[in-house]
């Protein structure tokens, strides 16, 4: 089985990081074992017996077994704080989008790049951005770099950093806290560590075995807490351990989704609303949590949101918070519900899928993307921490165009740029069916 390593920068956690497994017991090498079937040997067999079948629709990430006594990452493991009462909702945040801020071609946060023998890589024509070099690193750009970073987030939905190893919790939370004040989750974990409340914990190892029955693929899909009245923007994702192979996430663009459809349906979908419920994901916590950190809330959101910045129209909905569209008979929402899901879910043109190392970032801006794991590497060990800003309230595209402003189209915007003709209009005539091999 592969060794799990990673950097830190406190010298004596050195050692205990290459005794770090996916599964099994680690040698002397620091390998664990492992059958021509994946899986390890030994006491790991019997420990996937007793491994606890949880639902990846409403599972991050808890501590259900023995951790390894050497484990450098702790104090950063999943915490449940017992609580006498929940605390009080929300305040409304007066916010504005740093990418307001940004150089229009993110020059600077270019310049900073280059500087230091570093690219920036385009994964997909509509979303994802990579940001590569070893002497590129997070802590170290200024506040006029990470405006650029604001708006690059935006316009490609998801950037990736490799190599952040030396990112600690507290530069992850101060770069997050400049996009925006960090959410605080109502249910999910928190770090074992004091004083980490804004902080979520993803989490899973060989105790917890994603129940493969339990949900279907194109539900995963979802951006992070959407019943919020001001859901996250750019949020920000670090993994301190990976396995090699397997645990990817893949971004799927809300931009792209409205991109695809016809301009009748468009319509119909900006006149829309949808109930976001936070209901369902504290009932799946129950057992956890007998006193929440805040009680569940629900709140309507526009179907179609525009990015302040970007001035882009996104479809805003996903099968984790959104259960029916407002006003619109029951049928008319299921079907127009399970439509949406899967355009992000089938939209191959318009996903981008990461293969994480250890000491990856991941920011993506959840207003205009959403997001999956996979879930196919158990019994393997993976622990990630979340820093995840609040946004504006989303706008609806009559909000954003009330003072004169147009909201875009991403693919005709695209096309404009440029200079070419958009798709031609439907003639109305059969068209011929085939097969390319």
């Amino acid at each position: 089985m592969a060794v799990i390593t990673e950097t830190t920068p406190a010298q004596s956690l050195s050692a205990s990081v290459g005794k770090l497994k996916l599964n099994g017991q680690a040698n002397g090498n620091g390998h664990a074992h492992s059958n021509g079937n994946g899986h390890a040997n030994g006491s790991a067999q019997a420990q996937e017996k007793d491994a606890k079948l949880v639902d990846p629709f409403n599972y991050v990430g808890e501590v259900m077994g023995d951790v390894d006594p050497d484990y450098p990452f702790k104090d950063l493991l999943p915490h449940n704080p017992k609580r006498s009462h929940p605390d009080p909702a929300l305040p409304m945040f007066d916010i504005t989008d740093r990418g307001h801020f940004a150089d229009p071609n993110c020059a600077r946060l270019r310049r900073f790049v280059e500087s230091r023998g570093g690219t920036i890589r385009e994964l997909g024509i509509c979303v994802g951005t990579v940001i590569e070099g070893e002497n590129v690193k997070l802590g170290e750009l200024n506040d006029d770099e990470k405006d650029d970073l604001a708006l690059l987030v935006a316009q490609k939905g998801v950037v990736f950093f490799r190599g952040q190893q030396d990112m600690t919790i507290e530069s992850q939370r101060d770069l997050g806290a400049h996009f925006g004040p960090l959410h605080k989750h109502a249910t999910y974990a928190v770090p074992r560590r004091a004083d980490l409340d804004d902080v979520v914990v993803v989490y899973s190892d060989r105790n917890s075995r994603p129940d493969m029955f339990a949900f279907s693929r194109a539900e995963l899909f979802h951006s992070d807490v959407t019943y919020e009245q001001q859901p996250p923007g750019a949020t920000i994702l670090r993994l301190l351990v990976t396995p090699d192979v397997g645990n990817d996430t893949l971004w799927s663009s809300g931009y792209a989704v409205y991109s695809s459809l016809s301009p009748f349906y468009q319509k119909y979908l900006e006149s829309l609303t949808a109930l976001h419920t936070g209901y369902n994901q504290a009932a799946s916590r129950s057992a956890v949590h007998t006193v929440p950190r805040r009680e569940p809330i629900e709140t309507v959101h526009p179907v179609v949101r525009v990015h302040p910045v970007t001035g882009l129209k996104a479809v805003f909905v996903n099968p984790g918070f959104v259960t029916r569209l407002v006003g619109v008979p029951k049928a008319e929402s299921d079907n127009t519900l399970a439509f949406l899901k899967d355009c992000f879910a089938q939209q191959t043109d318009a996903t981008v899928k990461w293969q994480w190392k250890a000491g990856d970032v991941a920011i993506w801006d959840n207003r205009v993307v959403n997001h999956s794991a996979t879930f196919d590497a158990y019994p393997s060990l993976r622990h990630g921490l979340r820093v995840t800003p609040h946004a504006e309230k989303p706008i609806s595209v009559e909000e954003y165009e009330r003072d004169g402003k147009v909201a875009r189209d991403w693919l005709t915007d695209r096309f404009e740029r440029l200079g070419i003709q958009g798709p031609k209009k439907d003639d109305g005539k059969t068209k011929t069916g085939g097969f390319r091999d």
